[in-house]
C-alpha cells in the first residue's frame, strides 16, 4: 500500500506529541483509527477490531488474563501486528459507533472499561487479573476493568461522542456512562435516591469520584438505548 500522506500531516496536531503516527477519520459518530507501525514492531489491538492492512503485515493472537478468567468473561483477546521489516499501516474500527480518543502513557496509570480497549504499543501493560477492584465495578452491566499502565500508546473508544472531565475535588457520573479514568481518583459506587428511585426513577448506581484527576464519559449509555429500543421489538401475537 502506498501512502502519500507525510507525517505531519497524518499525525493530529497537538503539542507535545510522542509515539506513533496515526490519524482519526470520522469522529465522533464513526470514528476510524490508522497507525503507522515503524519496521519490525508490533502494535496491540482487539480481537475483531482490524478492518485494513498492508500485506507484509502479520498477526498473532493473544488472551490476557488467562484461560480462568476467560470462562468467567474477564479475559481480553488482543492481536499483535508486526510489521515485517518495513513499515506498515493498519486500519481499525471499534465495533460500537462513537469516539475515539488516545493517550500517551509515561509511567501513567488508566483505568478503562473492557469494550473500551481498541490498541496499544507493546510497552503498555493491560492486566485483567489484579487486585484492588472487583467484577462488576460498572454495577450491573457485569464489566470489569482492565489496568494500563508503562510507557506508549494507547488508544480506547466510547460510544457516542467523549468528554473528557478534570476533577478538582469530587465528581458523580453514572456507572453507564463511564468509560475511563486515571490512577489516584478515589471512588465509591452510591445509589442516586432511595431503592424507590433506584427501581422506578430509570436512574441506577453512580460512581462518586473524589481527588484530582481525570475521567473520560461517553454521551451515550448501552443500557439506555437498549431500554429505548426494546419497546420497538416485533412481538408475536398469541391468537
Amino acid at each position: 500500500m502506498q501512502d502519500n500522506t507525510s507525517k505531519a500531516d497524518f499525525v493530529e496536531i497537538r503539542e507535545p506529541f510522542s509515539g506513533l503516527s496515526y490519524k482519526i477519520e470520522g469522529r465522533p459518530d464513526y470514528s476510524f483509527l490508522t497507525v503507522q507501525i515503524p519496521a519490525n514492531e508490533t502494535l496491540k489491538v482487539e480481537a475483531s477490531s482490524m478492518a485494513s492492512l498492508d500485506t507484509h503485515i502479520t498477526m498473532k493472537t493473544k488472551l490476557k488474563g488467562g484461560f480462568s478468567r476467560f470462562l468467567t468473561g474477564e479475559s481480553l483477546f488482543v492481536n499483535e501486528f508486526t510489521a515485517n521489516k518495513a513499515a506498515g499501516e493498519i486500519g481499525i474500527a471499534p465495533g460500537t459507533p462513537g469516539d475515539l480518543m488516545h493517550q500517551y502513557l509515561d509511567g501513567q496509570t488508566i483505568y478503562l472499561q473492557n469494550s473500551a480497549y481498541v490498541a496499544s504499543t507493546m510497552d503498555v501493560n493491560l492486566e485483567t487479573k489484579w487486585q484492588g477492584m472487583v467484577k462488576g465495578f460498572f454495577s450491573g452491566e457485569n464489566l470489569f476493568l482492565i489496568r494500563c499502565s508503562g510507557k506508549g500508546d494507547i488508544w480506547f473508544n466510547t460510544y457516542g461522542a467523549t468528554i473528557e472531565i478534570d476533577v478538582q475535588d469530587d465528581y458523580v457520573v453514572d456507572t453507564g456512562n463511564i468509560v475511563g479514568f486515571t490512577e489516584g481518583l478515589d471512588y465509591k459506587i452510591t445509589k442516586v435516591g432511595g431503592y424507590k428511585s433506584l427501581f422506578l426513577s430509570g436512574e441506577g448506581f453512580v460512581c462518586r469520584f473524589t481527588g484530582q484527576g481525570k475521567v473520560w464519559i461517553q454521551t451515550r449509555s448501552a443500557d439506555a438505548f437498549a431500554a429505548w429500543a426494546h419497546i420497538f421489538r416485533p412481538v408475536k401475537s398469541r391468537g
